[in-house]
């Protein structure tokens, strides 16, 4: 599992947001369709969403801006119910293989003119893959190992899985 955060405020992009090669660099184009759908206010919002979710997701994938990952192939799309669904490509889907992910979840969120977006990347089915319920299994199996009968147990906090992005 991966997990990935980000806060910025609306207005932190609202320079960007009137020039076309950061629109073209940042955004696919079905995120920019929605975006011009919408008033002038509530377009800078979205985006600054769609944003803050793909800085989230390029944490999660461990790379931050490096590694080749650009924004667009990070898209945030809407599903039919219109909650926010993640599409990779390029690099980035290149990197959620490698982690062995099948699935990254966003969740997007504004208030006050703060957007905070978490993403969460789903590890895969396959053999070898690892799972939450495994990884927590495992861990248990090592501590119980590693203690005498009768011993008392000193409790540990280990992360499963710690993704770094230096300069995000």
């Amino acid at each position: 599992m991966a997990l990935g955060i980000d806060l910025l405020h609306v207005d932190e992009l609202a320079r960007l947001l009137t020039r076309p090669w950061f629109r073209a660099y940042a955004y696919a184009p079905e995120e920019l369709a929605v975006a011009d759908s919408l008033g002038a206010g509530r377009a800078r919002e979205f985006l600054a969403g769609r944003f803050a979710a793909k800085e989230a997701v390029v944490k999660a994938l461990g790379t931050g801006a490096r590694a080749g990952v650009v924004p667009r192939q990070v898209a945030v799309l809407r599903t039919a119910g219109g909650a926010p669904r993640v599409r990779l490509s390029g690099a980035a889907a290149r990197r959620a293989e490698h982690l062995g992910l099948r699935d990254i979840t966003v969740s997007i969120t504004h208030k006050r003119g703060l957007v905070v977006a978490a993403a969460v990347g789903v590890p895969g089915d396959e053999p070898g893959a690892a799972t939450v319920a495994g990884l927590i299994a495992d861990a248990l199996d090592r501590r119980d190992r590693d203690t005498a009968p009768g011993e008392e147990r000193q409790e540990q906090h280990t992360p499963v899985r710690q993704f770094t992005t230096e300069g995000a």
